[in-house]
């Protein structure tokens, strides 16, 4: 989340030492004496200044959770009630299932919402139910419908076409059922830092007049599992809106299906825009490079070799963990240096410029330990 830049804010002072030292002060000033290091008083004016220095720290904290930048929690939900805003609960993962019939009826046939289909192999605890009744019209045998996770979060993330199989729910007619789509979407409950984001651009989303910032806000508030999101008109008149999910995966098209349903609502967009959503483009890039640790750190080089890795994987997160995010590799070797290696020579990535509607995607990666070497 970005602030403007201002200092940090201490309502009251909380330095023990002056507060120790004032105490003190005033009381030899009130009695016209002068209290000895193990003056028995002077110890009990001591264990006075511990419990208000605890106070005036439980009063910056107290205050300081007022504000937006440093409120977390319940303060933090209590605080976008003001703006109209609730956080998002974890958001299930989602698929697309086909239901097929064994013959043409000559009726429709509804599939009840709430049908529950399994994972092929599972005990159970994973399903997925359709989010709302279809409709098989007579004559056809199949229909698609969405179908959510039992379980919200990212649990059910991942589950390939043909991995859901398993009716749970027997249905006069329906020999099978199976997802067409990877399911995706699921993410754990909104934290605070991407609450705050919301809260801090929501007052965007009380206009329909069509600003940029309303369309993001309202992307976001689609699924938790929407990290980022960019909204720009390509022609007048229309509006095209990309999300990112969390981890910086490329949304599914049954997760670009709910958030488009948002845009629906005649009070989230101005009646005049065509509103278009889809996957941002991913923009792969490899990475290469070799590392050498100081040989005065011999008998710690596993633990470096280790940390070189893990900064990697992050450096490749961060990547991606942004739309428009240029392909930076100042920031890898930042990193890498940051985790212990004395020097190191990148081959791949180089500098490269990512468009608003573009995410960095890692390709191949070679991490080469060089060796030990002299400081």
């Amino acid at each position: 989340m970005q602030y403007v830049d201002l200092p940090e804010i201490q309502f009251v002072a909380e330095d023990a030492a002056d507060i120790q030292q004032n105490i003190i002060t005033v009381y030899e000033g009130l009695t016209d004496s002068t209290l000895q290091p193990t003056d028995p008083v002077r110890l009990f004016l001591s264990s006075l200044a511990a419990v208000i220095v605890q106070q005036r720290v439980m009063i910056n904290r107290t205050s300081k959770g007022n504000l937006l930048r440093y409120a977390s929690g319940v303060v933090l939900d209590h605080m976008a009630a003001f703006q109209g805003a609730e956080r998002l609960d974890a958001a299930p993962a989602i698929t697309s299932v086909k239901f097929t019939l064994s013959m043409p009826l000559p009726s429709a046939t509804l599939i009840p919402a709430g049908t529950r289909v399994g994972a092929q192999g599972g005990d159970g605890s994973i399903y997925f139910a359709t989010t709302q009744v279809l409709e098989i019209p007579a004559g056809a045998v199949v229909g698609s419908v969405l179908a959510a996770c039992s379980n919200p979060g990212p649990t059910g993330n991942g589950f390939l076409p043909g991995q859901v199989n398993v009716l749970m729910d027997p249905l006069p007619f329906v020999i099978s059922a199976i997802n067409q789509t990877e399911s995706g979407g699921g993410a754990a409950a909104e934290t605070d830092d991407a609450f705050k984001e919301r809260i801090r651009t929501a007052p965007e989303s009380y206009s329909t007049a069509g600003p940029r910032g309303a369309y993001e806000f309202w992307a976001k508030s689609a699924s938790s599992a929407i990290l980022d999101v960019h909204a720009y008109s390509p022609t007048e008149g229309e509006v095209t809106v990309l999300p990112l999910l969390t981890g910086g995966k490329i949304p599914g098209a049954d997760t670009i299906e709910a958030v488009a349903a948002v845009f629906e609502s005649r009070g989230v967009r101005p009646l005049t825009d065509k509103v278009t959503v889809k996957p941002p483009q991913a923009v792969s890039y490899n990475t290469g490079l070799t590392y050498y640790i100081s040989r005065s750190r011999a008998i710690e080089a596993p633990a470096i070799q280790a940390a070189v890795a893990a900064s990697v994987s992050a450096y490749q997160l961060w990547q991606r963990s942004r739309l428009g995010r240029d392909i930076n590799p100042s920031e890898l070797i930042s990193r890498v240096m940051a985790a212990g290696a004395l020097r190191l020579s990148v081959t791949a990535p180089t500098y490269t410029p990512i468009e608003a509607t573009q995410v960095a995607h890692e390709g191949s990666t070679t991490i080469t330990y060089g060796g030990l070497v002299d400081d």
